[in-house]
């Protein structure tokens, strides 16, 4: 935990946005270890809205020195990182990224967290109280702040649903090595069906879980944007980060809600030991828990996903009227039926062009205000968009056991129980 939020949200924000005299002085003992990092963006009134932060920075008289005054919640690092990335809004309005050292006046780190889980991990409140920071030190532009927070939790939530696929797979080894060396099952042990959950509903496979979640490495007929010949890897790294946001919020929900599945099967395979605090799975159970509530909850992703879905399809870069258009024409055109029901069906086909005109005009007239429309229905949609993440899983599945296959130079797909397991789900 310590390690990836250094080197993650607490080193990349000055990676990628970073000037060339901030790198200089700040990324070297970052890369060395001999400084910590940490990114601080949570607030104790706007944990998942953050642009609605109350911490306030206002520059000095003497233009040298911005003041921050605020608070902030839950920072992973916070008792003893060196530098901390912190965002504040210029004035009451222009929400904006800073570099903060410990050492700079006026910053204080509040007391450890007494947390459920992760205990390992240092978690505190942050207080800035005329916090003086140099004028240098502001990160990126004014005004653009959620530019940096929003790619970095992007790059968060990807790497969030490869930790969550790491610690699947030790907890099914664990889980395995306990049933085999348990004489009280006789019989091979069967899962319990996963209703509600990451999966599906049915009887689910761990590998087969595991196996689903969404990384990237999958083809899906999309190039990675590649660089120029100048060779400018960070523009190159932002737009990767942008055309891959959706998945990268898939990846999170699904392997989080995945992880906790795999971890309450595991303390069910342990029974009675699984409740103890000397066996791993408890910890592990405690752990889990964690990773559906940061780098944006669950629930913010999902109408996440809903609404940069909306917004592409508004946008033209994504055919998603154009396939629901197709839909409608099917559906309102209908079978030709006899008797009181054809008569029916009859009735509906003329009003099919009204429709369109009428969903073509309310897309002119409401089109910006229908991404955020979609994306508040998310969660009484919540099953619908599980089923569209659930497929998307089960491609990934499916690409990857190609891709595991052709490296071995086999032609069938490789683990391909595992695939049918997963596709049964």
């Amino acid at each position: 935990m310590t390690h990836g939020a250094h080197a993650g949200i607490g080193t990349l924000p000055i990676v990628y946005f970073g000037t060339r005299a901030q790198k200089k002085k700040y990324l070297p003992k970052l890369a060395t270890g001999e400084w910590i990092g940490a990114y601080c963006l949570s607030e104790p009134q706007a944990g998942s809205d953050a642009q609605n932060s109350l911490t306030r920075a206002e520059l000095n008289k003497e233009g040298t020195h911005y003041i921050l005054n605020g608070q902030k919640m839950w920072i992973t690092n916070g008792g003893f990182a060196d530098v901390y990335i912190v965002f504040a809004k210029i004035d009451g309005e222009k929400f904006t990224a800073f570099i903060v050292e410990r050492t700079f006046p006026g910053f204080k780190p509040g007391n450890e967290e007494h947390k459920m889980g992760i205990h390992g991990s240092s978690t505190t409140p942050i207080f800035l109280e005329n916090c003086k920071v140099p004028k240098e030190n502001l990160l990126h532009e004014i005004g653009r702040g959620h530019i940096v927070a929003f790619n970095i939790l992007n790059a968060g939530r990807f790497t969030l649903g490869a930790s969550c696929v790491g610690g699947s797979k030790h907890v099914l080894m664990t889980s395995s090595n306990m049933r085999r060396s348990a004489s009280v099952w006789k019989t091979d042990w069967r899962l319990r069906p996963n209703e509600g959950k990451a999966g599906g509903d049915g009887r689910s496979d761990f590998r087969g879980g595991i196996d689903g979640v969404p990384l990237g490495g999958e083809h899906r007929g999309r190039r990675w944007p590649q660089p120029s010949g100048s060779g400018d890897k960070i523009q190159n790294t932002m737009k990767v980060l942008e055309e891959y946001a959706i998945e990268s919020s898939i990846a999170k929900v699904y392997g989080s809600e995945m992880l906790d599945f795999v971890v309450d099967e595991a303390v069910q395979i342990f029974g009675g030991y699984g409740f103890h605090e000397d066996y791993p799975v408890c910890r592990a159970y405690r752990d889990s828990r964690i990773n559906r509530i940061f780098e944006g909850t669950n629930e913010i992703n999902r109408m996440l996903i809903i609404q940069m879905l909306m917004k592409r399809a508004m946008g033209g870069q994504l055919p998603l009227i154009p396939a629901a258009m197709k839909l409608a024409d099917e559906i309102l055109a209908g079978a030709v039926l006899r008797g009181s029901a054809g008569r029916r069906s009859r009735r509906r086909i003329p009003r099919r062009r009204q429709l369109q005109e009428n969903v073509s005009a309310s897309g002119r007239r409401r089109g910006p205000e229908i991404p955020r429309e979609a994306g508040r229905r998310a969660g009484t949609d919540r099953r619908a968009l599980e089923r569209g993440y659930g497929i998307y899983a089960m491609e990934s599945c499916l690409l990857r056991a190609q891709k595991a296959a052709a490296a071995k130079g086999e032609t069938r797909i490789a683990n391909d129980d595992r695939f049918r397991a997963r596709v049964h789900q």
